[in-house]
């Protein structure tokens, strides 16, 4: 079936008997002008994220549950990049009016299941056709009782990442060989710049389930600590500048210190691209980048030192090279990663 035979008022229907909300701080949710939500007495955190088809997705890559999945998801990374507990989900999609039942259902049950681990309600939205392009926007709001701003990073503060870096990148390329959606086969077919060689499925799956399906980072374990924050969405290199232009200060960081995982460090060299470069600048990891006061016991990877000004790497040879905002920027020509071609 496709959505031109239930139109707009079936779907809706749909959405809301699939995510009817029994939560007693939503006194009104699906099916009225605006949701009534009864406030906590905390900060209110609120966020929106847009995904655009040919520039955020590509559907001969993506299945729909994966991209409902990653919607919610990196919009619930910065809630958390705040310091903050996401519990409220707002949806607008503009879809083709040809586009199979199956296909929305699908959509919807990747976002039933992001919701489900985030413990989020949905609570609103709106829907719409689009002649082309799918157009996919979601808002997320939470509450924060510490919230954690990029303003906050102090000379002498550690630099922390909760996570390996460039898997979400390295998958990215993984998948524009295969040229298909994952999971993928067993290993990856011929062609492109490998050169002939093959990528086993335990390799590639973890790098490519990163990039389609990220698993963000609860920062509750160490919110208490950290005096900046943000989430790594457009690469290491242009976040962190971000963080520190806020913040008026500098970095200093270690490439030995970067974390990268093992699958990466064996597919990156099938890509014709440096394990450490996807980490620098690949994007779409969605780990938290956090300061904390230097002498603190943290169980996440230190990478860096925050300084006065300057902002440098650290070679393995010990040479300090400045760095600049490298990483995905919107409205300016890309080299190797995103966007999508």
């Amino acid at each position: 079936m496709k959505l031109s035979h239930i139109g707009e008022l079936g779907l809706l229907d749909y959405i809301r008997t699939r995510f009817i909300s029994r939560s007693k701080d939503v006194l009104t949710g699906i099916g009225d002008d605006a949701a009534v939500l009864k406030p906590r007495v905390q900060h209110l955190l609120v966020t929106t994220d847009m995904m655009v088809e040919r520039v955020h997705f590509d559907l001969r890559f993506t299945t729909p549950y994966q991209l409902g999945f990653k919607l919610v998801s990196v919009n619930v990374s910065d809630i958390f990049a705040m310091g903050g507990t996401p519990a409220y989900l707002l949806l607008n999609t503009a879809v083709r009016k040809n586009t199979d039942m199956a296909f929305i259902t699908s959509f919807f049950d990747g976002i039933h299941d992001a919701l489900r681990l985030y413990a989020i309600k949905l609570i609103g939205g709106d829907i719409s056709a689009t002649q082309r392009d799918m157009s996919l926007c979601a808002t997320c709001i939470g509450y924060g009782k510490k919230v954690i701003h990029r303003s906050g990073a102090k000379a002498g503060d550690t630099v922390y990442t909760t996570g390996t870096l460039g898997d979400s990148a390295c998958g990215l390329e993984l998948l524009k060989k295969i040229k298909r959606t994952s999971p993928p086969h067993p290993s990856l077919v011929k062609g492109g710049s490998t050169g002939g060689a093959r990528v086993p499925r335990r390799i590639s799956e973890p790098l490519i389930k990163k990039h389609l399906m990220p698993v963000v980072r609860n920062p509750n374990k160490f919110v208490r600590y950290a005096t900046s924050m943000i989430d790594i969405s457009d690469g290491l290199l242009i976040d962190l500048s971000r963080l520190c232009d806020e913040s008026k200060v500098g970095a200093r960081i270690f490439l030995d210190r970067i974390p990268l995982s093992p699958q990466l460090r064996k597919a990156a060299t099938e890509t014709g691209i440096a394990p450490v470069q996807f980490a620098l600048s690949g994007g779409e990891d969605y780990e938290l980048l956090f300061t904390a006061p230097g002498k603190k016991k943290i169980n996440a990877f230190a990478i860096g030192e925050i300084t006065e000004s300057k902002r440098v790497i650290v070679d393995l040879s010990g040479k300090e090279k400045p760095f600049s905002a490298a990483g995905y920027q919107h409205f300016i020509s890309q080299g190797k990663g995103r966007p999508l071609p």
